[in-house]
């Protein structure tokens, strides 16, 4: 009976052993496969974010150019947003009426200031808070200069990005901080 007992305790050891082996050879896996995500993750990111203002900068470029063309490819097929100057949101096929609104004027669009608040990337999905700062000018340049809140929502759709929702709004005189 003692030496049955003996060889019960010596597999159940044998077995504890192998148990905290599966369990440190498993933490070691799931530790080095977070390391690795996290070592890759913030260079994707600051690439996308990269990329990201680029094009909302070529946003306010392509106005500014009047190239309604270059503008309008920025935008998803599916795109619903609600500008400041509309009455109700709006779908793709009129996101540029309010650049042929003043440019029918006469008037030229002129970006005075672009400043980025946030950017958050989730995936294929980016979401670009930020202020501009513009004014449309008649033939002398005269013009008054306006600040917008602008949020833009892109999707990413293989290795292009679209502005698929957004919202703008006229920046206060004196924001809530």
């Amino acid at each position: 009976m003692v030496g049955l007992i003996a060889n019960i305790h010596l597999d159940l050891v044998r077995f504890m052993r192998l148990c905290v082996l599966l369990f440190c050879a498993s933490s070691l896996a799931i530790a080095g496969h977070a390391f690795s995500s996290e070592a890759t993750s913030p260079s994707q990111a600051s690439g996308d974010e990269q990329t990201l203002w680029r094009l909302e900068r070529a946003y306010w470029r392509d106005v500014e150019h009047n190239d309604l063309a270059a503008y309008s490819d920025l935008w998803h097929k599916d795109f619903l947003g609600w500008p400041s100057v509309s009455a109700s949101p709006v779908r793709k096929d009129h996101i540029t009426d309010w650049i042929t609104s003043q440019t029918a004027k006469g008037l030229a669009f002129k970006t005075v200031e672009f400043k980025p608040a946030a950017i958050q990337i989730t995936g294929d999905v980016a979401f670009a808070c930020y202020w501009v700062t513009f004014s449309w000018v008649d033939k002398e340049g005269s013009g008054s200069p306006h600040t917008f809140r602008i949020t833009h929502a892109w999707l990413r759709s293989g290795k292009d990005w679209r502005i698929i929702g957004g919202m703008s709004m006229p920046e206060s005189e004196n924001p809530a901080k």
